[in-house]
């Protein structure tokens, strides 16, 4: 049988380089283009006109469903994605797929093995994104259990139970976990909507804490809690935060 072609179009340098790996490693796949924004994908998909485009939804320019919307020719679409009801639900109407970052190799080979079974099955474009936003149906994200992450060129899982804690960059996420810091260009409440909050709490606007790796806990001068993680580093809690802890007290 021969590869089926695929188009990559994704703003995020790590989603980009695990969809180029999961993609080289694929036999049935063959990679013929990549776009960092929504004109250029536009552009690039109606020109090489793909099989297959695995696409962001948040991306500059243009979002990924302005760009189905426009496109000329349909290939099949696989929305990689942070969490976005309207991508939810347009693969819930198209019945094709959509991968939520961050996804596995295991969930990225049955998306692909769907839609070598059944090509060319996506419906027009209008009407999935028509019917998508018509219907605005919520989802709640499936419970993650790993986090693909990146060091030293190598790629490989971080399962959720070895994270200590996560704190919020510009355009980072740091997870620290393993005695390491780890940088995922995920955001830190997309990563906390798929945890378990019975581990891991949002001490503060930019601080994830999983509590099984919490040392001790102390009151500052302001009444706040002052967070002593078993790696020594030391977070302080929102009052919010610090009145929630106080009350899981015994």
């Amino acid at each position: 049988m021969n590869a089926r072609t695929v188009f990559i179009a994704e703003d995020e340098p790590l989603a980009r380089d695990v969809l180029r790996d999961f993609i080289y490693a694929h036999d049935g796949l063959r990679l013929v283009g990549e776009a960092a924004d929504g004109a250029s994908a536009l552009a690039q998909i109606d020109r090489i006109r793909p099989d297959i485009v695995f696409m962001d939804i948040q991306m500059p320019e243009m979002t990924g469903l302005e760009v189905l919307r426009r496109l000329t020719v349909v290939p099949d679409i696989v929305f990689t994605t942070a969490y976005d009801q309207y991508a939810v639900t347009a693969f819930e109407l198209n019945a094709v797929d959509y991968l939520l970052k961050p996804f596995t190799r295991a969930r990225f080979d049955a998306a692909v093995a769907r839609l070598l079974d059944t090509p060319g099955a996506a419906i027009p474009a209008r009407e999935v994104v028509d019917g998508a936003l018509a219907q605005g149906m919520q989802r709640t994200p499936a419970r993650l259990e790993r986090i693909l992450v990146r060091d030293r060129g190598r790629i490989f899982p971080l399962s959720v139970n070895e994270i200590a804690y996560m704190m919020a960059d510009a355009k980072y996420t740091a997870i620290s976990a393993r005695g390491q810091t780890f940088l995922v260009r995920i955001g830190i409440s997309q990563l906390e909507a798929q945890l378990d909050p019975g581990r891991f709490m949002r001490i503060h606007r930019s601080a994830l804490v999983n509590l099984d790796f919490v040392d001790s806990m102390r009151a500052d001068d302001q009444s706040q809690l002052e967070i002593t993680m078993r790696d020594g580093a030391v977070l302080t809690a929102s009052r919010e935060a610090s009145k929630v802890l106080r009350e899981m007290a015994i």
